[in-house]
């Protein structure tokens, strides 16, 4: 079973065949934390991972003779004011003004599968033997406060998902101030604290530094968004610890709002990671026969180096995470309008851009912004989702109608959870904008966020755009949220509750989500957050891809895809071919490396195909026909690798390899040209040794390849012939290469 107890020692074993998780009840019926990591046989004699000779006596958690403090003890939920004296994972403010909590265990229960999270996106399964959930069922008996913590370990995945469930049964209201999702306890602190971080336009990049004592982390307190800055993840691994060797622990929560992930290393060199809600502008009131959930924390161990970690979290995110119709599926092939039109558009004009891309072989022509409401810029029109008939008259189910009638699909573009002042539904509910009384509204963009911790206003856009979708041809839908919350007050919550009003929010579009994923069940979502302010599991539960990054540039993309790869699969990253000059970097990239990188993705254009050359557009089929032919490997079937590190050297590299290792697909990326520079070799991973593969590349229409075993390109690697980079173009120039065994 992989949730083993042990009666005598009150010792719960979660295990599989990769991982090993140990909690112990001590003497004063705490939870304590003795190990997480590689798989160990089970066991009657784990309570000798207690470590009590170290532990200091400031604070003796039961009466004399007993040693026992909380000081240095591994917990796995610690509480202040108790001889803990460390961050704890939460704070519940009672109606006496105490802040002391003591939760003690009362029971347990294990079920097979997992329990759903009420109201919160959460992995998975479809069947019981899949997994088995711990729940331990702990309560402080004067307040009568109850907290179960939820673990479930799957089958399959070297993971364990958390979470944890506040439910008041005592008389007395208390508010939570601090409610995270999981706190896990090291033993040593010979670790790297791995991050994703940047900003718009640079997310996600890789960051690590070496754990020291004292307070590390990252968090973001953005409010509609988990943010630009930090990514909600990080991962601890050993120095040594290489893309293909080493540990690695990753923690990733699955939440879109306000996050906080924490290291805290002790002065006995022990860490400890939380992660869950960030607690500032947090408290949550709880009355007699509520309760609070707190959103699911992912963790994964690898003993094969970050890949593996990445690799579990791709399986994982890729079929228990995303769900529904577009899951299994490879994605359409699509074409945005924003880059090629952005708000200057008519009817005829989309019309044209839609013929000439279903005459390259594009699936899918999306309408971007500005087709709503009186909406030329972007001072006026959100919150009115209503066609704009001056611009299209024939309106969007006419339009729709129009565009699949030429044998390609139709999305459309939303950002429901913003409002222009300018606008008919600002002048008729004002009070639905989110703003402190007295204070200025922060804009941004010139736009606003509407209040969707008022169930009123989500039930609003919701009626509005289901009864669009109701009767339109809407094959797929970029839901987009282009900015940040500030002055965060709801004219729709008393004053004891608006420290609610984030999480409020993030659970009202949810529901939303909930809503619309439910009656349209074939749309294909894709979130996007000013490009990726909003890439995390929360939302990948409801939307399957994710526009990565408004950055579009070929080389930039690379690194941002590779740091996103992290964590997230393949084709959960929305990726385009757009123009050159650049957009965002003015950069000039050869339009070969950027259908490259953006095979890696999704694959889309974002552009006008009727000003590209012949030569070009003749370029540009035989992309889309090398998609067609390699998406289900790339996006659904394949297994991911990192190659090359693109933060650490001029060039970058992954490759997909197929479940039976008798296909892949590798790209070679290099970033500035060298003047007789060194020899390279691109090593690539994930082959077998024994079998021999035809390896076929293109260099300016030229169809290159040879024949070699699957050791020879994994240890000796291909030789990269700088001569052909010059020819490609030198500067940015890279390689997709076709990998089949013979």
């Amino acid at each position: 079973m992989p949730v083993i107890f042990h009666e005598d020692s009150r010792i719960f074993h979660l295990t599989n065949d990769y991982v090993s998780y140990l909690i112990r009840i001590m003497e004063n019926d705490q939870p304590e934390h003795l190990y997480y990591g590689k798989k160990l046989h089970d066991s009657d004699g784990f309570a000798r991972f207690h470590e009590e000779d170290i532990r200091s006596h400031m604070a003796i958690a039961l009466p004399e003779p007993s040693s026992l403090s909380l000081q240095y003890a591994r917990q796995e939920y610690p509480v202040y004011g108790s001889g803990d004296f460390k961050m704890p994972a939460c704070s519940v403010l009672q109606e006496n003004g105490s802040r002391v909590m003591c939760f003690t265990y009362e029971s347990h229960r294990i079920v097979s599968g997992k329990p759903s999270l009420k109201g919160l996106p959460a992995t998975y399964t479809e069947s019981g033997d899949e997994a088995e959930t711990l729940e331990l069922t702990l309560r402080d008996r004067l307040t009568g406060t109850v907290l179960m913590l939820s673990y479930t370990i799957f089958r399959d995945y070297p993971a364990i998902a958390r979470h944890a469930e506040f439910r008041q049964e005592g008389p007395e209201t208390v508010m939570l101030e601090r409610a995270l999702s999981a706190c896990v306890e090291f033993p040593d602190m010979d670790y790297e604290l791995l991050q994703l971080s940047g900003a718009w336009g640079r997310e996600r990049y890789i960051h690590t530094r070496p754990l020291e004592m004292g307070l590390q982390g990252i968090h973001s307190l953005t409010g509609s968004g988990s943010s630009h800055e930090h990514n909600p993840f990080i991962a601890l691994k050993r120095p040594e610890t290489t893309e293909t060797t080493g540990e690695a622990y990753g923690f990733s929560l699955v939440y879109s709002g306000n996050f906080l992930a924490e290291v805290e290393v002790s002065t006995f060199d022990a860490p400890r990671v939380l992660m869950g809600i960030n607690p500032v502008n947090f408290t949550w009131r709880l009355e007699s026969g509520e309760s609070f959930v707190t959103p699911e924390c992912v963790l994964v161990y690898s003993d094969r180096g970050l890949n593996g970690m990445s690799q579990a979290y791709h399986a994982l995110y890729r079929k228990r995470l995303a769900k529904g119709y577009w899951r299994d599926k490879a994605r359409p092939i699509l074409l945005n309008s924003w880059e090629g039109a952005y708000f200057d558009f008519d009817e005829e004009k989309i019309l044209q851009m839609a013929r000439e891309a279903r005459d390259v072989g594009v699936e899918l022509f999306v309408l971007d912004d500005g087709w709503f409401g009186n909406r030329n810029n972007d001072w006026s029109g959100l919150g009115d989702w209503c066609c704009n008939m001056e611009k299209l008259p024939s309106g969007i189910d006419g339009l729709s109608r129009k565009i699949e009638d030429m044998g390609i699909k139709f999305g459309l573009w939303f950002e429901m959870e913003m409002i222009n002042k300018d606008s008919d539904l600002s002048r008729a509910h004002p009070d639905w904008l989110i703003a402190a009384p007295g204070r200025f509204e922060s804009p941004s963009r010139h736009q606003h966020i509407l209040d969707f911790s008022r169930p009123e206003v989500v039930n609003y856009i919701g009626d509005l755009v289901s009864d669009l979708l109701r009767k339109s041809r809407i094959s797929y839908i970029k839901w987009d949220m282009n900015r940040y919350m500030t002055e965060p007050y709801s004219a729709g919550l008393s004053a004891s509750r608006q420290g609610e009003v984030m999480h409020r929010h993030i659970l009202g579009m949810y529901s939303l989500y909930e809503r619309l994923t439910t009656e349209f069940p074939e749309i294909l979502f894709e979130s996007c957050a000013g490009g990726g302010a909003r890439f995390d599991p929360g939302m990948l539960y409801y939307a399957p891809q994710a526009w990565c990054s408004d950055d579009t540039d070929g080389w930039e993309r690379v690194k941002i895809q590779y740091g996103t790869s992290m964590v997230y699969p393949t084709v959960s990253m929305g990726s385009h071919v757009s123009a050159v000059p650049n957009h965002q970097v003015r950069r000039i990239t050869p339009l070969a490396t950027r259908a490259n990188t953006a095979y890696f993705g999704t694959f889309g254009y974002e552009l006008v195909l009727g000003k590209m050359p012949e030569e070009e557009l003749a370029e540009v089929r035989k992309q889309i026909a090398f998609m067609k032919k390699y998406r289900s490997l790339i996006q659904i079937d394949g297994t991911f690798y990192r190659l090359l590190n693109p933060f650490k050297s001029n060039e970058g590299g992954w490759i997909t390899v197929s479940p039976d290792k008798k296909e892949a697909v590798a790209g070679f990326y290099q970033r500035l040209n060298k003047v007789n520079g060194s020899f390279l070799r691109f090593k690539l991973a994930g082959l077998d040794s024994d079998t021999a593969y035809s390896v076929r590349f293109n260099v300016c229409g030229e169809e290159k390849g040879y024949t070699a075993y699957g050791d020879e390109l994994m240890q000796a690697g291909i030789v990269v012939d700088r001569h052909n980079l010059d020819r490609i173009g030198g500067d940015f120039a890279s390689i997709v290469y076709e990998i089949a065994a013979v």
